[in-house]
């Protein structure tokens, strides 16, 4: 029975648009306008009477919203034409800029939530993802392969040996620009609601790219915390407490990466960094060879550990050794600055300065702004009798380390 003051329909004609109140349920014309049908019983004049009246009545309610049509189409077309919105149909637009996203698309996704954030700058969920999106533009520009590299080795900062930079390190101010625009988007977005451990992951990675390890090492804690199987999350905490030269909390959070992803050759070789920073040096050596064994049979092998186990040995004055490791991470990555400068100091150490100025001019060929790097070839030019190449590299050393500082001896 239906209640009397809404009009009878069937529940396939009712139509609810977004945002409606509760209320008497809008129906299609055809379903309110059923010829009435009378039983044939006879009646009598006065009932005839009444009867027409009531029914003239009864007609002129159910042709109402018909008489509203005429005299109001555009409001009687626009309910007929529009289409009930949904949650998920708003959200529409904000699942291409995921999908976009997802399918490394990132310059379409960039323009697809932004587009969205017009529309809904208060959504959590959009400006959370912008700042993913920012910082994947990052990873594009291939700025963490000397921070957080994903399948390479990369020095995080100078902490391998004190007193010296590191020559593969440098990081534009146009990545530190974009770093700080993907923290402000992750800060719009908490504004509105939490971020989850993978948001905080990103913005700790962020702070990495602002050389601002305390942070990054906070929010990588916290998000730990939330996450603590998260082998990735435990490798890059372990890289920020080195950068830190917090070494022995390093090796804890390689050692936990380790347990939940055994043989992660990248952890280990960072492992052997963490233990030769406590100069625990014959275990540093036994991880870098361990790394080294683990990925013997690997097609894509990292040069890290050779690279780590051949300084470790120069530095032990083993510089022969050295050299063989060197090579070996010479072949893996032929672009890797850190290896040719090692591999130069080795030569240095061999007094086979030949070798070391080849080795040391093709580190400067691919590092031409790391100071040390200069810093180490005016001497070698020097004890080869080239002493206008080496007044050019004391001159270059100066200025790149805005000092008057004495050039370093291989």
């Amino acid at each position: 029975m239906p209640i009397p003051d809404w009009p009878s329909c069937s529940p396939s004609s009712a139509r609810f648009g977004a945002g409606d109140a509760v209320g008497p349920p809008s129906c299609h014309l055809e379903c309110c306008h059923s010829p009435l049908t009378l039983s044939p019983v006879e009646l009598t004049p006065t009932q005839k009477l009444v009867g027409g009246i009531a029914s003239s009545v009864k007609k002129l309610i159910l042709s109402f919203p018909a008489l509203l049509c005429i005299l109001l189409p555009g409001r009687c077309s626009a309910r007929r034409q529009v289409p009930p919105q949904s949650l998920v149909q708003a959200e529409d637009p904000l699942s291409d800029a995921k999908a976009l996203f997802q399918q490394g698309k990132i310059t379409d996704a960039d323009h697809a939530v932004r587009q969205y954030l017009k529309d809904y700058p208060n959504s959590a969920a959009a400006h959370f993802l912008l700042g993913h999106i920012l910082f994947r533009e990052i990873q594009a520009q291939a700025a963490m392969e000397t921070q957080f590299p994903s399948q390479t080795h990369g020095p995080m900062a100078s902490a391998r040996s004190t007193g010296t930079t590191s020559s593969d390190v440098s990081i534009s101010k146009a990545t530190q620009d974009m770093a700080k625009a993907s923290l402000q988007e992750f800060t719009a977005g908490a504004k509105f609601h939490d971020p989850s451990a993978a948001d905080l992951k990103t913005v700790a990675l962020d702070y990495v790219l602002l050389v601002d390890y305390p942070d990054a090492d906070k929010w990588l804690t916290k998000m730990l915390e939330w996450a603590p199987s998260d082998s990735e999350g435990w490798y890059y905490l372990g890289r920020t407490k080195y950068n830190e030269n917090r070494f022995a909390e390093a090796i804890s959070a390689f050692q936990r990466c380790l347990q939940l992803d055994p043989q992660n050759v990248k952890a280990e070789d960072n492992l052997g960094l963490s233990l030769a920073g406590l100069g625990r040096n014959e275990e540093a050596a036994a991880a870098y060879n361990q790394a080294i064994t683990w990925q013997a049979q690997s097609l894509a092998k990292s040069p890290g550990p050779y690279i780590d186990l051949g300084s470790l040995l120069t530095d032990e004055n083993r510089p022969q050794e050295a050299v063989t490791f060197l090579l070996r991470a010479i072949e893996i990555a032929p672009r890797e600055s850190r290896a040719h400068e090692l591999l130069g100091k080795a030569y240095t150490r061999m007094e086979d300065f030949s070798r070391a100025q080849a080795e040391l001019e093709k580190a400067i060929e691919l590092s031409p702004q790391a100071p040390n790097l200069h810093c180490m070839l005016a001497p070698v030019y020097r004890k080869q009798g080239l002493a206008e190449k080496a007044k050019t590299e004391y001159e270059r050393c100066a200025v790149l380390t805005g000092t008057h500082a004495t050039p370093q001896t291989p």
